[in-house]
């Protein structure tokens, strides 16, 4: 990180000098180019600013997010879904990897709950900050009066713990179930029951499976899931720094957002611990939401 620091501030000098000499001789297309690398090294400052935040133990891991529809059916579970897709379209833009864990999908559209991991440099610390309850305000599309209405999802951020980090997982602890796959269609078809659904009976934790044909590569998922659960669970705890995540879970609605997306009367984006603001909703849900966790890394931090 220091090295990085000073390589950047011998750039800026040296981009400093060739500024003073371009400007001294009214040579403009040098001042422009010159102007641009100063753009582009602020972005790379900003990059390594953010970096300095990111210094807790499990930052620099992967990352599981979970995503639950609230009440209201259809409405919520389309709201879900679109998170997913928030989220998904954000990571895969940025060059991330991003694997489908599993999928519950809604009675007539959207998800009911979901399951993905995203992999690259620091994404749980980037992430970490999303937890919550999210709200959306829209003219409903599944509304033939043109209603507007209100809904909310949750998405819980965890990070995929190393080998190195033993979790006692104790086998009377747990509840195995398998079910058939409901995937999208073609190859990722299950014909037999290879789902996994594991539930720690302690702590209530319940993860699940699908995205595997094998019901051995499934549980193994599972498995490191809930430890990655398991994990983090007592990690909140130690910190104090909200209630129980699963008692948390059961309230998704009003009062508890993290988040307002609000697409009529007016189009704006705010989150409610930052009070930071974006008026172009569209390009929030398509995955640019980078000022919005920035922002939230700043309060983290402050």
């Amino acid at each position: 990180m220091l090295e990085s620091y000073k390589k950047s501030r011998a750039e800026i000098e040296e981009l400093y000098d060739i500024f003073k000499l371009a400007d001294e001789e009214n040579d403009n297309q040098l001042i422009i180019e010159t102007l641009d690398k100063f753009i582009n090294l602020k972005k790379k400052f900003k990059k390594l600013e953010i970096k300095c935040f990111l210094s807790n133990e499990n930052d620099n891991l992967d990352s599981y997010l979970e995503f639950h529809a609230g009440a209201g059916g259809t409405e919520s579970q389309d709201w879900a879904q679109m998170l997913r897709r928030m989220y998904m379209k954000w990571a895969t833009d940025r060059g991330y990897n991003v694997d489908l864990i599993s999928e519950h999908k809604g009675d007539e559209a959207g998800i009911k709950s979901s399951v993905i991991k995203i992999s690259g440099e620091y994404i749980y610390g980037i992430l970490k900050s999303e937890s919550g309850i999210h709200r959306l305000v829209r003219i409903s599309p599944f509304d033939s009066g043109s209603r507007r209405h209100t809904s909310f999802a949750s998405v819980w951020v965890y990070p995929v713990i190393s080998e190195n980090i033993d979790v006692e997982v104790l086998d009377k602890d747990l509840r195995i179930d398998t079910y058939r796959s409901s995937g999208a269609g073609g190859q990722h078809v299950n014909t037999t029951d290879s789902a996994v659904r594991i539930t720690h009976l302690p702590s209530r934790i319940v993860v699940q499976c699908q995205n595997e044909r094998s019901q051995h590569k499934n549980k193994e998922t599972c498995m490191n899931m809930l430890k990655a659960r398991l994990y983090e669970h007592e990690i909140q705890k130690r910190k104090k720094e909200s209630e129980d995540i699963q008692s948390s879970k059961s309230e998704i609605g009003w009062g508890h957002q993290i988040r307002s997306y609000v697409l009529h009367p007016y189009r704006m984006v705010k989150d409610n611990r930052t009070n930071y603001e974006n008026s172009n909703p569209d390009k929030v849900l398509d995955g640019e939401i980078d000022e919005f966790l920035e922002n939230s890394l700043y309060k983290i931090n402050a």
